[in-house]
């Protein structure tokens, strides 16, 4: 069968499944009085969503990893790029799970302690390096300007940074409804592409199938939300993001193509950095989606301009690089 076409089905079956648990979900939390706790540093107006249904992404992420598995055994094409890209989807899930569960049990903001989240996701960061390297990567890391160095320890540090890295970036994007949902849409939807042209059907079908769970959860997830991802969604799909970079070998792209991550996350770094060194804030408040809603933005033109310069960015690397 034509591959487009299988990752057509790994989509539309990963849609599916979503929209059928998103409700039932939403069901269950609001009649246990489950729902997210809003911090109190951020803005004022984002308090009235206490209580929002959350961990939404659990369904999503569960949805593609069982839909790109079951089709990937159709067309027996079952593989170990497959069993990677659905540990790392799987993996950052977990943690985010883990982090969203102490949140609700305790009923407070704050999950798991820093320390543990990085343990956790440096963890589950070498667990794809050792399952992956007898026999997909090369020890080779491409650095523009300087060329291919060929480092094993280099090589492992820097999928370790990547991935651990682009699961907080996308967590952190994760802060007004549908912002990260719409981002990743792009994001996947890229990589699809990409792997399309590479005739990769493992990432094809694995990014499919992301971008089938994620339509489905934004029918949930616009403005208002009726329920949000949580840290099992958005550490999920970053997680994801940095593996489908890496299995493409093309990481560097990620720059481009996650353009909004990076700023948000720089944003933070910037802003910390500042602080503690003048005592000055550059940003009214940080991730900078807020600092766009400070100065008096609707969600709604937060999210449609993030999304487009993810869009931008986007285009802007497969005319340069596609």
């Amino acid at each position: 069968m034509n591959i487009m076409l299988a990752s057509c089905i790994a989509l539309v079956s990963s849609l599916i499944l979503t929209v059928i648990f998103i409700p039932l979900l939403i069901r269950f939390m609001r009649s246990h009085h489950e729902g997210q706790e809003i911090r109190d540093e951020g803005p004022k107006w984002h308090q009235k969503k206490s209580g929002t249904p959350t961990m939404g992404g659990t369904v999503f992420v569960i949805a593609a990893g069982i839909s790109v598995i079951w089709v990937a055994a159709w067309q027996h094409n079952l593989n170990k790029v497959v069993w990677i890209l659905v540990i790392s989807l799987l993996g950052y899930g977990i943690i985010g799970f883990l982090d969203d569960g102490i949140k609700l049990y305790f009923k407070r903001n704050l999950g798991l302690r820093a320390w543990q989240k990085l343990a956790l996701q440096i963890i589950i960061a070498i667990v794809i390096v050792m399952i992956a390297a007898s026999d997909h990567f090369q020890f080779g890391l491409y650095i523009p300007f300087a060329g291919v160095v060929h480092s094993v320890v280099l090589f492992i540090i820097f999928i370790i940074f990547w991935l651990v890295g682009f699961s907080n970036a996308v967590n952190l994007s994760d802060g007004l409804d549908g912002l990260a949902t719409g981002l990743s849409v792009v994001a996947y939807g890229t990589y699809a592409y990409i792997a399309f042209k590479q005739k990769n059907f493992a990432v094809l079908a694995f990014c499919m199938s992301v971008i089938g769970g994620l339509i489905a959860f934004f029918i949930f997830n616009h403005k208002p939300a009726k329920i949000f991802m949580g840290d099992a969604g958005s550490l999920a799909l970053g997680g994801g993001l940095a593996t489908v970079s890496i299995m493409l070998n093309r990481p560097w792209s990620l720059l481009l193509v996650g353009i909004v991550f990076v700023c948000e996350t720089a944003s933070v770094i910037l802003q910390v950095i500042s602080f503690q060194t003048t005592g000055k804030r550059i940003f009214k408040m940080t991730p900078i989606h807020h600092h766009f809603e400070m100065l008096g933005w609707s969600e709604w033109k937060v999210d449609t301009v993030f999304w487009i310069v993810g869009l931008i960015g986007s285009i802007l690397y497969l005319a340069i690089w596609g």
